[in-house]
């Protein structure tokens, strides 16, 4: 089988081709992303396996089909760059539902605290001879109010991690697991009430359209006074020229983003020698109060030997035995109510069957 690998980095080479020699494709490394310039490229394949920055919109999928590809594989858990109503019933897709929810749960923990202890901020003052501490005031997370939206995998493993440090936790989330509530002892509320008692707030949901911007402007406008947002979800869930002026304001105290709306152009890319030419990026890298990393929650030894073992298997159990375990259930067929990756309802059939 042969595998065209779009937007590869060394890391990514490094584990899939140690994972690989289990499987022994040959698997051909692009550089360049995935878009309708360099659908081109895929003449000849067998399978396409994708990331997050990839464009897999209505004429790539046309491209890929004529080209005989028979599957597009993403080495991820998001799935928003893809259009499925292009790929449905002609173009099966399948994903990594699961490659480490502790990855991306601690490091949405890591810029909690490194925003509110300044941590970042007192590396570069003491390698510089600056051993002032004014200016670097932080507040005991315990006995703070966490408010975390969405408890799946990572939002459970963040929450475990914010009640070690003695945090009130509230949960939202439209399909709350209350076995899982009683057992943890935590209380799902209306999002309402969660932006108004939450001292620190943490995205932890899918971007849907019900979810697109639900950070904005109104929303922000109910949030406690001071509030640290943290988001290592998706970047289109928080309106970024509303989270600015909520900065500007002070409403918002700070924030820690490892995703941005419009990341594509920047993120995973070396672009320390040129200009930020967007605007709204460059004036959010400006504050004091805001921590942006690069899509980087994912990022650990673990996830990415899961993400290499599931993303082959996914191929291996499609060109096997015809299987497809991981497939997204985008348009929830009667004969699909469940997210067979999960074993749960998927958004869609969350709704439709309940």
């Amino acid at each position: 089988m042969k595998i065209a690998f779009f937007d590869a980095k060394p890391y990514d080479r490094q584990s899939f081709d140690q994972v690989n020699e289990a499987y022994d494709y040959e698997i051909t490394y692009f550089d360049t992303h995935l878009n309708t310039n360099t659908v081109e490229l895929t003449q000849g394949f067998d399978a396409v396996c994708a990331f997050v920055n990839d464009t897999i919109d209505k004429p790539v999928i046309d491209h890929l089909v004529e080209h005989g590809v028979r599957i597009v594989a993403l080495r991820c858990a998001g799935y928003n760059n893809v259009d499925f109503n292009s790929a449905f019933e002609r173009l099966p897709v399948v994903r990594v539902p699961a490659y480490s929810p502790y990855a991306v749960a601690e490091h949405a923990a890591a810029l909690i605290l490194s925003l509110n202890r300044k941590t970042h901020k007192a590396y570069y003052r003491v390698r510089e001879g600056n051993f002032s501490i004014n200016g670097l005031q932080g507040f005991d997370m315990h006995g703070k109010t966490a408010g975390v939206i969405g408890s799946g995998q990572i939002g459970r493993c963040l929450i475990n991690i914010l009640k070690g440090f003695g945090m009130h936790v509230l949960v939202y989330d439209p399909f709350p697991y209350q076995s899982y509530a009683k057992e943890q002892e935590i209380t799902y509320v209306k999002l309402s009430e969660l932006y108004s008692r939450a001292d620190v707030i943490s995205l932890h949901c899918p971007l849907t359209p019900d979810t697109r911007y639900m950070i904005n402007k109104e929303a922000i406008s109910t949030l406690k006074e001071g509030v640290m947002i943290i988001n290592t979800g998706r970047g289109q869930l928080i309106d970024t020229k509303a989270l600015i002026k909520g900065l500007k304001s002070g409403k918002i105290g700070a924030a820690g983003l490892d995703v941005y709306e419009e990341e594509s152009e920047y993120f995973f890319e070396d672009r320390s020698v040129e200009l930020i030419k967007d605007d709204v990026l460059a004036r959010l890298l400006t504050f004091p109060n805001v921590l942006v990393t690069s899509h980087q929650g994912f990022f650990t030894s673990e996830a990415l030997n899961n993400i290499a073992h599931t993303t082959l298997n996914n191929l291996k159990d499609y060109f096997e035995n015809g299987l497809l375990a991981n497939e997204i259930c985008y348009r929830c067929q009667e004969s699909c109510p469940k997210d067979k990756a999960h074993g749960e309802p998927c958004f869609e059939a969350k709704s439709k069957h309940a």
